[in-house]
């Protein structure tokens, strides 16, 4: 008997446990990533056309106190005043006094005054994130919102991020994107406190920076046949007499201006420069550096196997790609160079006579080992300017590079493998943070690449695998999101792909394991979602679908029809008729006994608005 007592008053516990945390969740401001420690206090501050903004702790607090009177004026029409000092309403401090985690800040709203504090420039700006999440969603909005109250709760909230590596990455060559959506696409990285822009210049269908020195790089291989009328992997290549007219590229003055942008808003860019494969349209316009001497064209459209490389055993392309390095470094001042490393198909280096000298010079047993010649080379021109290289877990064949990083896209495998040799790794796998693949019904999906990745398969990712151990886990610096662009010829269709699953992955580097709900998360994306709209960005609604599935119950002699959604708790309303449901159509509760024929419809509802695409299933009998 007083065993079922203790028992008994467990399970209350812990009903009420969960309860209370589920409560604490929807009282808590919605805010993405969740901050590392959050208490709620009553009561607002509220911001007037007076509000004063002051900074104190140097040139950094005054920059980011001009940066968040900026990002306030559009919605308000306040014109906040800024200036020195510690008096304002709002004040933000740096404060080098005390022991900061990195980008670790603290934000303090009371009624009459915020308080912003971080011991460096970077983590007031990360701070400054949070604050404009903290006010109404119309804050976000491109032109001035009227009606609104400009409250922000009172809260106390200390802040820091739990991987150093939060990045996000974009492909521009397969499709090229201009400048002012790369903009974008930084605006929107640093809503989500990522800190790394992977930009990926160069590959087989594009060079997309201007180099001084090798000007045909991208007066060709900028440029090819425009095919974008056909399926992607079934385009012909450039005919004789065919013009090249699909393509572009960024100037120095743009990449300038660019790097500018992020580094304003506390990104890093990393350019990924791609080698020895992936790269047609640089022998496009310098054929010499290959193994074969061309003639080469830029590819429209897909290429499989990845059979054009640069020649591994010619000075010449190592003296062309350590100019060309010069010149992108002299552009990004990024400690990592990408040099990408991946999927190359080694066939040319097995035919050709300098590269198997080179074998032989080097003393190699295989081309897997001229592969790690060649990228051991790269790295120590970079090291010799004070950069490091990172590349695709590929640069593990035959070798790593004493100090290489290593991108782990393929698996976790890659990843395990340089941080159990003592090697930082950045987990991308192509299971939890390829973004190209779909996210939701095809049916309702732009065309993308085969594949399903959910919105709560991201929010599920563990960047650091079980199998290494407390000191080994110290290597895995972070992880990345992955746009790949074949399927993607415009910004809005960039926006919609990685959006929301780019929001459940801020919250997957940022927030602490311990701390992450996949239900507290979906209670605060719909405000997340609110913020989207207000500004102008696209996103998915894949997660809001509804499956449906059919079975035979011996039973009831009936069709059992069952409806899921991977979302928690979801608002499920349906019809039988093959109407479209409606807020007040009935809502689904259990698994339904189907006796007749009928095509039902269903759709997720919140707060009488649907969310999400309707999905339709005829049931025969």
């Amino acid at each position: 008997m007083k065993m079922r007592l203790t028992s008994s008053i467990v399970i209350v516990a812990a009903i009420f446990f969960m309860t209370a945390c589920s409560s604490s969740e929807e009282k808590n401001p919605a805010l993405i990533p969740l901050p590392a420690e959050i208490s709620n206090h009553p009561g607002h501050f509220v911001l007037r056309p007076d509000t004063r903004i002051t900074w104190s702790g140097g040139v950094g607090a005054a920059i980011t106190s001009e940066q968040l009177a900026s990002m306030l004026k559009t919605a308000t029409r306040y014109d906040l005043s800024t200036a020195g000092g510690t008096e304002g309403d709002i004040r933000l401090i740096i404060d080098a006094t005390i022991i900061w985690k990195k980008e670790e800040y603290r934000l303090e709203v009371k009624r009459k005054s915020v308080t912003l504090t971080a011991g460096t420039a970077e983590g007031l700006f990360r701070g400054a994130q949070t604050l404009m999440q903290l006010l109404p969603p119309q804050i976000y909005a491109d032109d001035p919102a009227d009606n609104v109250r400009w409250r922000i709760p009172c809260v106390r909230i200390t802040d820091y991020p739990r991987f150093g590596w939060r990045g996000m990455h974009l492909d521009v060559s397969r499709h090229f994107f201009d400048k002012e959506f790369v903009k974008k696409y930084i605006d929107i990285l640093a809503m989500h406190k990522i800190n790394v822009f992977h930009w990926h210049l160069v590959d087989d269908q594009g060079w997309r920076i201007e180099i001084k020195k090798y000007p045909k790089l991208t007066e060709i291989g900028a440029w090819r046949v425009d095919r974008e009328e056909m399926p992607w992997d079934s385009r012909e290549p450039q005919q004789p007499g065919e013009k090249a007219t699909y393509g572009g590229f960024y100037t120095q003055d743009d990449i300038r201006e660019i790097v500018d942008y992020a580094a304003e808003r506390h990104i890093t860019v990393v350019p990924e420069i791609e080698m020895p494969a992936h790269v047609g349209s640089a022998l496009a316009a310098y054929p010499e550096f290959s193994c074969t001497g061309g003639p080469f064209t830029v590819p429209p459209g897909g290429v499989w196997p990845i059979t054009d490389i640069y020649c591994a055993g010619k000075d010449e392309t190592f003296a062309f790609l350590e100019e060309v390095l010069t010149e992108v470094m002299d552009l990004f001042p990024s400690e990592y160079i990408h040099i990408g490393g991946d999927e190359a198909d080694k066939t040319e280096w097995k035919q050709c006579p300098d590269c198997q000298a080179r074998i032989r010079e080097e003393g190699l047993k295989d081309e897997h080992e001229l592969q790690s010649y060649f990228i051991r080379r790269i790295e120590r021109f970079l090291n010799a300017n004070g950069r490091k290289l990172i590349g695709w877990d590929e640069i593990l064949q035959g070798g790593l590079a004493p100090e290489a990083t290593v991108m782990s896209w393929q698996g976790f495998e890659g990843g395990i493998k340089a941080a159990t040799s003592g090697h930082r790794a950045v987990m991308a796998p192509v299971s939890h943070c390829y973004f190209n693949v779909y996210q939701g019904d095809p049916a309702s999906e732009p065309e993308s690449f085969r594949g399903l990745l959910t919105l709560r398969k991201v929010y599920s990712f563990e960047p650091v695998p079980a199998e290494l151990s407390t000191e080994e886990s110290d290597f895995i610096i972070g992880a990345q999101g992955c746009l790949w662009t074949e399927y993607i010829t415009d910004g809005t269709t960039a926006e919609y792909m990685i959006l929301p699953r780019l929001t459940a992955l801020s919250e997957v580097v940022w927030t602490p394991a311990g701390e992450r709900s996949w239900k507290g998360f979906n209670h605060r994306l719909t405000q997340m979602m609110k913020r989207y709209d207000e500004a102008g960005i696209n996103y998915s609604r894949g997660s809001y679908r509804v499956d449906m599935s059919a079975s035979f119950d011996e039973g009831s002699n009936s069709i059992l029809l069952e409806m899921t959604s991977e979302q928690p708790s979801p608002e499920i309303r349906y019809t039988t008729d093959g109407t479209d449901p409606q807020a007040n159509s009935p809502k689904y509760r259990k698994a339904m006994k189907m006796r007749e024929s009928a095509t039902v419809r269903a759709a997720i509802f919140d707060n009488g608005k649907m969310i999400g695409s309707i999905n339709q299933k005829k049931i025969s009998i």
